[in-house]
């Protein structure tokens, strides 16, 4: 006997106990449950809402959040670490509380576990590009690196992986750059 996969919905998602400590999130109607992040996961965010949200402060081209939900279809809906959205896409993409389609960038950060590292490597990625999301980072804390991915049509393409004192920089954010140390470094020190 053969049984079928539940597909879920937003109306499941939204239905969800958001605040019990998982995240959950549905990709293509599958359930994905996983814990809180880590503590070097929520160095690592930090430290990127301080690097581009001191960048958006000076420069009033868009908002960066965490952690915030973002429907893409009806049958999918996650909760990427970050997101930035451009000012041009306000009225597209904001309803209500969430974000309803495609923000300018999403960057994940690898929590260890394989399930977890191929979510964000494999599953995401393929999510993202179908829904055409101009930028997206997937940002390793344990090799200290960061892949970037650009839109090209309807894939994401693989651009390069930054170290230590390369720089990164992105024509979704004229004029941000920073050394990839500096994602990396512990706040206050």
């Amino acid at each position: 006997m053969i049984t079928k996969l539940q597909t879920h919905t937003i109306a499941d998602w939204e239905a969800m106990p958001h605040g019990d400590g998982n995240r959950y999130e549905i990709i293509e109607g599958e359930l994905f449950v996983s814990c809180s992040p880590g503590l070097t996961h929520e160095r690592v965010l930090v430290r990127l809402i301080l690097l581009i949200g001191n960048f958006l402060e000076t420069n009033p081209i868009g908002e960066i959040v965490a952690n915030v939900g973002v429907i893409l279809s009806d049958s999918s809906a996650v909760i990427p670490d970050i997101v930035v959205f451009l000012k041009e896409q306000y009225d597209t993409i904001i309803t209500n509380d969430r974000l309803t389609g495609p923000p300018a960038l999403v960057i994940e950060i690898l929590s260890p576990g394989s399930a977890n590292i191929r979510r964000d490597r494999v599953t995401k990625l393929q999510l993202y590009a179908k829904y055409r999301v101009a930028e997206y980072w997937i940002v390793d804390p344990l090799n200290m690196a960061l892949e970037r991915y650009v839109g090209k049509g309807p894939s994401l393409v693989f651009l390069e992986t930054l170290r230590d004192e390369d720089t990164l920089s992105t024509t979704t954010l004229p004029g941000f750059s920073c050394k990839v140390s500096e994602i990396f470094r512990p706040i206050g020190k």
